[in-house]
């Protein structure tokens, strides 16, 4: 007896298996994306808020070094962070008083990713506002 040919092995997927594997890749990707972007909105929304904690501690020691608020950054001698400057724009009001007082706000940048997030602010009593964001 002759032994008949071996049949050929398939190797590879076919279309049908890749078809459902871009699918479900696709599925994932579209349920995951906007958990991704709501998780860089809070970690920039983060840095903000320590860059301004860092603000108004800066603030009060001027306070007590010239009797008076300082009406800038660069004035309190500190830099914006890349990572703040580039999604926010700081602000420091002061008022003479009596007593002085500073608000600080950071307000988003309106063609970035920040901009739906709303402005944070922080005075010289401490008060954070708004307080959900904080």
């Amino acid at each position: 007896m002759l032994n008949p040919i071996p049949p050929l092995r398939q190797r590879g997927f076919t279309l049908v298996e890749l078809m459902v594997a871009v699918v479900i890749v696709g599925i994932l990707g579209a349920v995951a994306y906007p958990s991704y972007i709501q998780h860089v909105v809070k970690s920039n929304r983060a840095a903000a808020q320590a860059h301004l904690l860092d603000l108004a501690q800066r603030e009060q020691q001027y306070l007590a070094d010239n009797r008076s608020y300082a009406a800038s950054v660069s004035a309190l001698n500190l830099t914006t962070p890349d990572a703040v400057s580039s999604k926010y724009s700081i602000l420091i009001e002061v008022q003479d008083g009596p007593p002085p007082s500073f608000t600080i706000t950071a307000t988003p940048l309106t063609n970035g990713p920040q901009a739906s997030d709303g402005a944070l602010t922080i005075n010289n009593a401490g008060t954070k506002s708004p307080a959900s964001k904080w």
